[in-house]
């Protein structure tokens, strides 16, 4: 067995040193007594500052974003009291930039040495974005399934109360569901964490898509709408719109007949919307004698939910619907 030689002190003092710069690790020590402060030459790269005369705890607590400032001190000043090893995340300013900084340690005088107490700084910037997104994500989800459980309850409380069979119950309560679940495949983040959004075009296109299906030919339902972003809450309210005009039409208007076609535009007033539902080529429909089913007490509380109003010309050639929306409440 070839004998193990000793590692040459010199060797040892470079690799450890190209080891700590590698790891992007700043070395530090605090005078206990005279609050000096003392970093190696990635410790004042990774503060912002330059190496020039002495550094208190003081100075670099200037640098310590306020919220932290005094969370910051009375940890450092506690973890003499603190048995074995230590870690305290914080942020600071450099220049417009916020760092977050693992300072890293031992409590209990353990690392105290002639009345210096060392540890070490590390750069968490990376680790704490990824916390905070998860952070983001998990409330918003939270967010998100509560307003879709709330919506799924009121839906079924309508459902319930506007069906008379199970079965039928199950068939529209299971159709405006689904139409809640096309409008947030589409809804995606937006740039830059300013939330969610759909592009209305290929939303309300998604949202009939099932009924052009059911057509003797293809292209009776079109879409011609402004380019614009409709957001996560609006674009679930103007979802159950759709299905309920769309369901409608179904069982009264032009999409009940091969023939029928349904044009669907839209014209933009400033921020807000007008949106033209115009069927054609149906049988002849006439304005509805019986009280306001719950179909359509749903459209027009979700048409005042998006700030808007709903009008009805029942023409002899077909309805034509009439919404005009607030752009304001289309971008939530």
């Amino acid at each position: 067995m070839p004998r193990s030689e000793p590692l040459d002190p010199l060797w040892q003092t470079d690799n450890l040193r190209r080891a700590i710069h590698a790891a992007g690790v700043a070395l530090w020590a605090w005078n206990v007594n005279d609050d000096g402060f003392t970093m190696d030459e990635q410790g004042f790269r990774l503060w912002g500052l330059v190496k020039d005369g002495e550094v208190k705890f003081e100075d670099l607590s200037a640098h310590i974003h306020p919220a932290d400032r005094d969370r910051v001190r009375a940890a450092f000043v506690g973890t003499r009291g603190i048995v074995g090893p230590y870690e305290i995340d914080f942020r600071i300013m450099v220049d417009d930039e916020i760092r977050w900084i693992s300072a890293r340690g031992l409590g209990d005088d353990v690392a105290n040495h002639n009345d210096q107490v060392f540890g070490i700084f590390l750069d968490v910037t990376g680790r704490k974005q990824a916390e905070e997104g998860n952070e983001l994500l998990a409330g918003e989800m939270s967010h998100r399934v509560k307003n879709l459980l709330a919506i799924a309850t009121g839906l079924t409380n309508i459902t319930s109360q506007s069906t008379t069979t199970a079965k039928e119950m199950a068939q529209e309560l299971t159709g405006r569901l689904a139409a809640l679940g096309r409008a947030h495949d589409l809804v995606r983040p937006l740039p830059g964490s300013q939330g969610r959004s759909a592009l209305l075009g290929d939303l309300l296109s998604v949202l009939l898509s099932p009924y052009e299906d059911l057509a003797a030919f293809s292209g009776r339902i079109r879409v011609a709408v402004p380019r614009m972003g409709v957001g996560d809450t609006a674009a679930t309210t103007l979802s159950l719109i759709i299905h309920e005009l769309a369901t409608n039409s179904l069982k009264y208007g032009a999409l009940s007949v091969d023939t029928g076609t349904l044009d669907l535009s839209g014209s933009t007033t400033g921020p807000d919307l007008e949106l033209t539902w115009t069927e054609r080529g149906g049988p002849q429909v006439e304005p509805p004698k019986a009280a306001e089913g719950y179909g359509s007490k749903l459209v027009r509380r979700s048409v005042s939910g998006l700030g808007g109003s709903i009008t009805y010309d029942w023409s002899a050639e077909g309805v034509i619907v009439v919404l005009n929306l607030k752009g304001e409440r289309l971008a939530v």
